[in-house]
């Protein structure tokens, strides 16, 4: 029989997995990033309540903890938005490489959100990053967009990550995502209904918004309850039983689980000049070692 600490190992890499094939399902979905981002998190957090009343938790925040989900909320839309903006204009590659350098923007905004001193190594970390940033930018021109709208998605999922390490300490993370993923929904709602206003009918809210293909219905299902209402509440789960350093290793192998999935499925169109890939192999090297050191002074902190 496999132990508690196992299971949740390798039912960890199975959530990342999922995580990796996010990106895979964005460019499946013919939806433009606007529909599919309110589709997503509507239908996501209606999976989400269902588990809350299932498990009857208390739904009640605090006003100024309201406040806090609602900003967070708007930076998770920001987050996702940009996400599959840049799938859409580039492809799964670019944009899962590039959404690896969170852990880069983390390591500039955990100081000044926890006000700690900033690490010598993370400064020198940094510079490497934007290295391989560099040899990107340079070999995939005809990405730039997709490469600007991923950094901006990086930095937003940076920011999102640091709001929820506050918010953790009061309530239930299925809670904290109910009140996140329906704030973007509204949001994104009322942005959709204004340009159904302004464009009298003819955007947003417009001819066809709800009428979509089987297919579209099979892949935002799967997006919404498995690869998000799932994966965040089975997340936090097997987390009590791994350590810092498993989790961080194994949640940088979500862009390595996602690009061999999408050069798998789609085949030619994720095939990239080989100097991508050394661009990318950088970042992600200096992810995972900026990781270890990182957990490694934890340890030896409370040693």
């Amino acid at each position: 029989m496999l132990n508690d600490k196992l299971k949740s190992y390798l039912h960890f890499h199975l959530i990342v997995f999922i995580w990796g094939f996010t990106a895979v399902l964005g460019a499946l979905i013919s939806l433009d990033a606007v529909p599919l981002v309110w589709y997503r998190m509507l239908l996501a957090s209606g999976f989400i309540l269902i588990w809350i009343k299932w498990k009857k938790k208390d739904l009640k925040v605090t006003p100024r903890q309201l406040m806090v989900l609602i900003i967070a909320g708007l930076v998770i839309a920001l987050h996702w938005l940009t996400f599959f903006g840049a799938i859409k204009v580039s492809n799964v590659s670019i944009t899962l490489a590039l959404l690896s350098t969170g852990a880069f923007f983390t390591s500039i905004l955990e100081p000044i959100f926890y006000k700690r001193k900033f690490v010598g190594y993370e400064i020198i970390f940094g510079l490497i990053v934007i290295l391989g940033l560099y040899i990107i930018f340079k070999v995939e021109t005809e990405y730039f967009l997709g490469i600007v709208l991923a950094l901006i998605s990086a930095f937003m999922g940076a920011v999102f990550t640091m709001i929820n390490g506050k918010l953790i300490k009061y309530n239930a993370p299925s809670v904290i995502s109910f009140y996140e993923l329906t704030t973007g929904a509204v949001a994104i709602g009322v942005y959709l209904l204004i340009m159904t206003w302004i464009s009298e009918g003819t955007a947003g809210f417009g001819p066809g918004f709800f009428k979509l293909s089987s297919q579209d219905w099979m892949y935002l299902l799967i997006l919404a309850s498995i690869c998000t209402a799932y994966a965040f509440i089975a997340s936090v789960a097997v987390m009590k039983h791994l350590s810092p350093y498993t989790i961080m290793l194994t949640i940088n192998l979500e862009p390595v689980y996602g690009i061999i999935l999408a050069f798998l499925i789609f085949g030619n169109k994720e095939q990239m000049n080989p100097q991508f890939y050394y661009g990318a192999a950088i970042i992600l090297t200096t992810v995972i070692l900026n990781g270890y050191l990182k957990t490694k002074r934890k340890i030896n902190k409370f040693s």
